[in-house]
């Protein structure tokens, strides 16, 4: 058995001279929350479209729980719940209402499984109310229930909090955790805002330009470079090479106006500024500092912020 409920090798789309996905290879694990991150245009869409079976790929391989989509399509999607767009429903019924003609459409006759789906979604306390008289976070929430009637293995999300005001991105967020916790169920969720994405997500794959330029586990992401002591010098080229030849340290980032980051060696500020001063370099700022993720991923996009 595949440990990745989705595995993408070399996947591409192109329209015309256009790539709208290039060269893409991701790994979504099973029973974790994959969060897709980049800018919008990025290729989210399209890359979560080619996966559903929604687009046509130009070139590439799509494998989901181990088997490749071209030969097993329809076994592999009776296993999948998806919501891609904001979910369109019958305003002038309720919601349970709304998911017994989605039931019926599927071909699901066991009544149960629409209370079950309104029940995870915490929508079946209020069984009269009409679909017209929902907020946005209660219509996002009941196009999930329809994405989940039938009890899928994964679940794929496409910025499932637009238009959500921030109590309801709060509730979705505490509800997608909780389902792939309770329920087991591996949920891909593609998003432009970071600050959503990084309070729910297992591991994040950022994608610019239809590339996906990096994928990492949260919590290695958290460890990584976060802290660091920043110097601000008179003559940054001689302190980096007195760090690397005097301290060792070669875990460092330099930037403009003569400031260095030393992302190691905590705690040894003062022998670096020493150092620093014993060969002739003015020291004008000594300051611990933590990295934020939007400065980690501005990088990696090569400028500005995702969201």
């Amino acid at each position: 058995m595949s440990p990745y409920a989705i595995e993408t090798i070399a996947l591409t789309k192109k329209y015309d001279d256009q790539v709208s996905v290039d060269n893409l290879s991701m790994n979504v694990k099973q029973g974790k929350i994959y969060g897709l991150l980049g800018r919008n245009g990025a290729g989210k869409t399209t890359t979560i479209r080619m996966i559903m079976g929604l687009a046509q790929m130009t070139s590439g391989e799509i494998k989901i729980f181990g088997e490749d989509v071209r030969d097993h399509a329809q076994k592999i999607y009776n296993r999948i719940g998806s919501m891609i767009e904001t979910p369109g429903f019958y305003e002038n019924l309720t919601g349970r209402e709304n998911l017994t003609i989605y039931a019926k459409l599927r071909g699901l006759h066991r009544k149960d499984e629409i209370e079950h789906a309104l029940a995870i979604v915490g929508l079946d306390q209020e069984p009269r109310k009409l679909v017209g008289n929902y907020s946005l976070g209660m219509k996002q929430r009941l196009g999930i229930a329809a994405a989940i009637m039938h009890k899928p293995e994964l679940l794929i999300l496409d910025e499932p909090t637009n238009g959500l005001d921030p109590i309801g991105i709060h509730e979705m967020r505490n509800f997608l955790v909780n389902l792939c916790k309770e329920q087991q169920i591996t949920i891909m969720i593609s998003s432009h805002i970071l600050s959503e994405i990084e309070q729910m997500a297992d591991t994040i794959g950022v994608m610019h330009e239809g590339k996906l330029i990096e994928e990492t586990d949260m919590d290695e992401l958290r460890r990584k470079n976060r802290m660091y002591t920043e110097f601000q010098v008179s003559d940054e080229n001689k302190a980096v090479l007195l760090l690397e030849k005097q301290l060792e340290i070669y875990s460092y980032s330099v930037h403009e106006h003569g400031h260095i980051r030393v992302y190691s060696h905590f705690g040894k500020q003062d022998i670096i500024n020493k150092l620093f001063v014993t060969h002739d370099i003015s020291v004008s700022k000594i300051a611990v500092n933590e990295e934020k993720l939007e400065d980690y991923f501005s990088k990696l996009i090569g400028g500005g912020s995702i969201g």
